[in-house]
């Protein structure tokens, strides 16, 4: 097994569905001829809608999203994947194995691709792995599912408002740090950035918030639950 593949040999011991692997079969996996490691700058699209599935991807460093974008070029995010997560796995085995949405690397990123065929020879070898795998594919599809619904049934106000309280509860000041572009909080909440750019304006002249480039203050209150500020 060559150095870069032994630096991920213990992420990849930690990830669920490998942690029924002993240490001689997870070497082989990552010694197999059949896998590839590739590397992905910030920002370059790893699938295209449409694009075939034929592997299943472990993501070994990095921050991957799954994204729709228009026809107008507006992103909409509805999830982001990082280290240790595993990709593809739900589609893969499909009979109609396309990406339905692209897929792209926010940050640098290590992916580790596994062919159809070496899963399935994992599968056949060890039937702790098949289980997990198949829990790995309910799992991410149920949430991709609860995060489209999540998406179509909000209105944009409480999208917003579902991510102050977040903040609020996570930096534990009513003044929340943004820690990203309105543009790429926009994508976050999926939604245009001039439509969060109006709902803003709009919750200010109510007396709910105040803002400025690098933050969004609250004030008032009630709309923030289990708030005490």
């Amino acid at each position: 097994m060559g150095i870069v593949l032994s630096h991920y040999f213990e992420a990849m011991a930690q990830i669920p569905i490998f942690s029924s692997l002993e240490k001689d079969e997870l070497k082989h996996l990552l010694s197999s001829p059949q896998r590839e490691l590739k590397e992905y700058g910030k920002g370059q699209i790893i699938y295209l809608k449409y694009d075939k599935c034929n592997t299943m991807d472990i993501i070994l460093e990095g921050k991957i999203a799954i994204q729709s974008i228009d026809e107008n070029g507006n992103i909409l995010t509805i999830k982001i994947f990082s280290n240790r997560d595993v990709i593809g796995a739900n589609l893969v085995f499909s009979g109609r194995n396309e990406y339905p949405m692209t897929v792209t690397s926010l940050t640098r990123s290590t992916i580790l691709h596994l062919p159809k065929q070496l899963v399935l020879e994992i599968c056949k070898g060890n039937e702790l792995f098949m289980n997990s795998l198949l829990k790995e594919i309910s799992n991410k599809t149920l949430i991709l599912t609860d995060k489209i619904n999540e998406i179509i049934m909000k209105s944009i106000r409480q999208r917003i408002v579902d991510f102050l309280d977040y903040e609020f509860h996570q930096q534990g000041s009513k003044t929340i740090r943004l820690r990203t572009t309105k543009k790429e909080l926009a994508e976050r909440l999926g939604i245009q950035r001039a439509s969060l750019s109006r709902e803003l304006s709009k919750m200010k002249r109510n007396g709910l918030i105040d803002y400025d480039v690098k933050s969004i203050t609250i004030k008032n209150m009630p709309f923030i639950k289990n708030s005490n500020v």
